[in-house]
């Protein structure tokens, strides 16, 4: 850490307008909304705001009785609130760096708990790989993006993206694992052979195959998944 005169910190930290849009990079940490509407974000997210901006937790029934469902039975961790008005909101989540990625008419799946921020226009849905009832309590429960627009992932430390080919499969650690394009189905591998420490909750080796074309978002850490337990307020 630097040492810095009170003038001379409040400067180099000062809050900078970059002219990027309603996503904007503050730091590669934090994310500024330049609101003027309506943006779904984490729930927690929001560590600042400027402003006439209302916060609305997300409605039991908001997105219809189908996702209630599929969060109930998931035990889905992914809460969102509603960011709605005019001024500046600054999200962050838990220090993890943040990507913006804009959406053209494309679809992306991105693990719940890395999801920060998307636009209103966007359509969502909670998606379960298949074969993993029974295999691993929470953590491959995932949400499918699609339509044109930003959406605002993090990772915690820089992500890695691996091309996925008909020549290259691509094998990763589910609880490493952050997005990948919307076209890939990925399986779920298991290898009690390995007797790694992936697959925590089974004691057998868990990975995600991803096979066919387009690629899978990975992060240098494993990520906690959520506990099977719906989530509260």
């Amino acid at each position: 850490m630097g040492r810095y005169s009170v003038n001379e910190f409040v400067e180099m930290t000062s809050q900078k307008d970059r002219g990027e849009g309603l996503f904007e990079m503050e730091n590669e940490r934090m994310l500024e909304l330049n609101l003027n509407g309506r943006v779904w974000t984490k729930k927690g997210s929001m560590v600042a705001y400027i402003g006439d901006v209302k916060f609305t937790r997300e409605g039991v029934l908001e997105h219809g009785v189908g996702k209630m469902l599929k969060k109930a039975v998931t035990g889905e961790g992914m809460s969102l609130t509603k960011a709605e008005g005019q001024g500046k909101v600054y999200l962050a989540d838990a220090g993890k760096k943040i990507s913006v990625l804009n959406l053209d008419n494309d679809s992306i799946y991105v693990n719940g708990n890395d999801l920060l921020a998307f636009e209103d226009g966007i359509k969502w849905d909670i998606k379960m790989l298949k074969k993993v009832t029974g295999v691993m309590a929470g953590g491959l429960f995932n949400v499918r993006l699609e339509g044109s627009g930003m959406v605002a992932i993090t990772t915690h430390y820089d992500p890695l993206t691996l091309k996925v080919s008909k020549d290259r499969s691509v094998f990763t650690d589910p609880n490493a694992t952050v997005a990948w394009s919307g076209n890939l189905k990925p399986d779920l591998k298991t290898d009690i052979s390995l007797k790694t420490f992936v697959g925590r909750t089974s004691g057998e080796s868990i990975q995600m195959a991803f096979k066919g074309e387009g690629f899978v978002v990975i992060q240098p850490y494993e990520e906690i998944p959520f506990q099977s337990t719906v989530s509260q307020g």
